[in-house]
């Protein structure tokens, strides 16, 4: 790690269009840091981390909100899976929906998000954007379950113990994306990837209808990679035996020092001591399990740790 102009900055090498971004959001924001597998984003790069004491920023959180990965380990035998490989991946792909815009194929993911979630209602509709969420469920239900394109996938992997664990990568689908379009647009953000990130004030009504939009949107993004870790493990015929599942694309409510902050984490696994997270190449690549662990170089470095926060 090196500090460049007061911002934590780790990696082997740095991108200087990363870095250009992340300085102007340490100007906006006051505390900033970049990590190692860090590049270009909209407004804010991907792998870097801000905060704030009273602001959060849409563009920080992007349009995926709640992107993440999951990784569930099985009690399926390796011998048998790697036997059967083709035929389950084949089963993978016909049961699960990949692709741009997808609905879920064949079943009807219920969950109790959908009718139990007051957050669907923000102040009882008072507002804007409450009727905004009402008007996305039926595409949210739809979709749930599905796991888009791009660099968002399903992967069996068999550790260096032989074990077989099921990884997932995606997030909230259309609906994360139509609520972030939202309140970008009536921030008035710039389509431009080097424009300042947007910033709201988490104290007004439309950081908090923000934050309540963003906060459902994660808990859809949990939903859907439960599902979808449950229903491989059942292709697999598998029980699981433990869950490790995290936001990369999400602000959090964090305490660091004697100060409470809005904790903004754009591609970047929180890692808290003892926090297990599960970073995953694209498919097919290198992909691990990691845990937090106390580091030095973490308290007062920009008063952000690596560190966990609540799911959602």
């Amino acid at each position: 790690m090196q500090i460049v102009d007061n911002i934590p900055v780790w990696g082997a090498s740095i991108d200087e269009g990363a870095l250009k971004q992340i300085k102007t959001c340490y100007y906006i924001f006051g505390h900033a840091a970049l990590m190692a597998d860090h590049h270009k984003g909209y407004g804010v790069p991907i792998g870097g981390v801000i905060a704030h004491e009273t602001l959060v920023s849409p563009s920080g959180v992007g349009y995926d909100i709640g992107c993440g990965n999951k990784a569930v380990l099985t009690d399926a035998p390796a011998e048998d899976v790697r036997k059967n490989i083709a035929k389950i991946m084949d089963d993978v792909f016909r049961t699960i929906s990949f692709g741009l815009a997808r609905t879920n194929k064949d079943e009807v993911v219920e969950h109790d998000l959908f009718e139990n979630d007051d957050a669907w209602q923000i102040t009882q509709g008072a507002n804007s954007a409450a009727w905004r969420l009402t008007s996305l469920r039926d595409q949210a239900r739809a979709q749930l379950g599905t796991v888009g394109s791009g660099n968002h996938y399903v992967d069996i992997f068999e550790d260096e113990l032989g074990r077989i664990w099921i990884g997932v990568h995606f997030g909230s689908r259309g609906f994360g994306h139509k609520i972030a379009t939202r309140f970008l647009n009536r921030a008035g953000a710039k389509d431009d990837m080097d424009s300042a990130p947007v910033a709201l004030d988490a104290n007004s009504n439309e950081g908090q209808d923000y934050i309540a939009a963003m906060k459902l949107a994660g808990r859809y993004a949990y939903a859907g990679r439960d599902w979808v870790c449950q229903r491989v493990a059942k292709i697999l015929g598998a029980k699981i035996k433990e869950e490790i599942h995290n936001h990369h694309n999400f602000a959090w409510r964090e305490k660091h020092g004697d100060k409470d902050y809005w904790v903004v984490r754009k591609g970047a696994t929180p890692a808290f001591p003892g926090q297990k997270g599960f970073v995953g190449g694209s498919m097919g690549d290198v992909s691990v399990i990691i845990e937090g662990v106390d580091n030095p170089k973490s308290p007062g470095t920009a008063s952000i740790r690596l560190s966990t926060a609540p799911a959602a």
